[in-house]
Parts: structure tokens; C-alpha cells; sequence
């Protein structure tokens, strides 16, 4: 049965994703890599992307894609319901990309799965909506 979190699972969901953007933007791939499981299932073909269905693979597929790219993201409004050990947590974000050849900011959600490891909390499915992106790129 799902319930309403208890505050010490709230608060570690929250610091998973809040390093989650941290680690992401500083582009610290091993201690990123780490919020995952090994067998996680990242589903970002709603940004442009791709399915990944390991934490290697993505976090290689992330750090190609963002080499020479300058990032900020920022999530808020966490709704998180827990059953047992798997919690349930809707994300609104906002993203910002810059590169050489574009900028891209997004609004959107992450729809995520995490579980509850001996290691503490890890994501475990993550989906990414948009629902707004806007791509600016430079005149030729």
C-alpha cells in the first residue's frame, strides 16, 4: 500500500536528486553513476533522446552528449509515495543547456522509480517529459 513518506525517506529522496542535478552539472560522472542501480532504466526519447537500460550506458550516452556543454538544472514540487522499499516521485524541472552550436532550456517532469538500497535510496527508472523546449540556435 502506498503511503506518504516517512520525513527521513523524504529527505534522502530530496538529497538523491538534488545530487542528481549537482553531480550532473559539475559533469562528477563516478559519484553520478553511483545514484543509480546497475540495471536502471532511463527513458529520455520525450527530450530527443534515447532508452538506456544500464547505468553505464546512460551515464556514457550523458557525458558524450554534454562534453563542452555548460548546464544547470533545477527541480522542485517533489509529490514521492513510498510502498516498501520503491518510492514513487514526480518531479517538475527546468533545465538550461548551452554548447557551441545551441542553447536549449526545457520545463518539464521526471517520472522516477527509486529503491531503497543498502547504499540508501537509487534511482532505478527515470522518464523524462517535456512540456515545453525552447532551442535557440546561432545565426549562421
Amino acid at each position: 500500500m502506498s503511503t506518504a513518506p516517512e520525513f527521513a525517506d523524504w529527505l534522502a529522496i530530496c538529497n538523491l536528486k538534488a545530487a542528481y542535478c549537482r553531480l550532473l552539472d559539475t559533469k562528477d560522472w563516478e559519484n553520478w553513476k553511483q545514484l543509480f542501480t546497475e540495471d536502471c532504466v532511463i527513458d529520455t526519447t520525450g527530450s530527443g533522446g534515447t532508452v538506456e537500460r544500464s547505468r553505464d550506458d546512460f551515464v556514457k550516452a550523458v557525458s558524450t552528449s554534454l562534453t563542452n556543454a555548460r548546464t544547470a538544472h533545477h527541480i522542485h514540487s517533489p509529490e514521492i509515495t513510498i510502498d516498501g522499499d520503491v518510492a514513487r516521485v514526480v518531479w517538475a524541472m527546468q533545465d538550461r543547456v548551452t554548447k557551441d552550436d545551441f542553447s536549449l532550456t526545457g520545463y518539464g517532469h521526471y517520472h522516477e522509480t527509486c529503491v531503497r538500497t543498502a547504499e540508501g535510496w537509487k534511482i532505478a527508472e527515470q522518464k523524462l517529459t517535456r512540456l515545453i523546449m525552447e532551442v535557440d540556435r546561432p545565426a549562421a
